[in-house]
């Protein structure tokens, strides 16, 4: 292989400058390029420690206000439930004294009715009592020819009520 030959002058020229090329570049990239490198690594790993630290404060904050956003919610919850249990118990308050107020209202009126209603079934008896009255006299004056006793009738028409209620 005529590159590996080193008894050739130019073979042993070439390996010289490719030992001083490589020095150079070596020299140039550890000294100039690797720090820059090095630098912009440095700078981005700083940057993203930055962004988590920020991140992780912000998630913080996050779930902190998350929590007093729950509190909030569950607070008013169990307020309007209050709230609500307490307009349900003035509103059962309200119905319970409306409904003894109508039932006191409804026991007068049937107290009434019924004071009304006996009076009416007195008087009615009353002339009922008079009407049966004249009428057994009238019937007892046809069928037997002659005046009736008004004390016997009444007697009978007072027992014949009697028994009927």
């Amino acid at each position: 292989m005529p590159q590996l030959d080193f008894a050739n002058p130019l073979t042993l020229a070439q390996v010289v400058w490719m030992f001083v090329i490589f020095a150079v570049l070596y020299f140039l990239l550890a000294n100039w390029l690797l720090p820059q490198v090095g630098e912009v690594i440095h700078s981005r790993e700083q940057r993203i420690l930055a962004d988590l630290d920020s991140a992780r404060i912000a998630k913080e904050q996050a779930d902190a206000a998350a929590a007093e956003i729950s509190k909030r919610g569950a607070d008013a919850r169990a307020e309007s439930q209050a709230e609500i249990a307490r307009a349900l118990a003035a509103a059962k308050a309200e119905a319970t004294e409306r409904a003894r107020a109508d039932d006191e209202r409804l026991d007068q009126q049937l107290a009434e009715a019924e004071q009304r209603i006996a009076a009416a079934r007195n008087a009615a008896m009353g002339a009922l009592r008079e009407v049966a009255t004249d009428a057994a006299s009238t019937v007892v004056s046809r069928l037997t020819g002659r005046a009736a006793d008004p004390a016997a009738i009444d007697a009978a028409v007072g027992q014949a009520m009697v028994a009927r209620g």
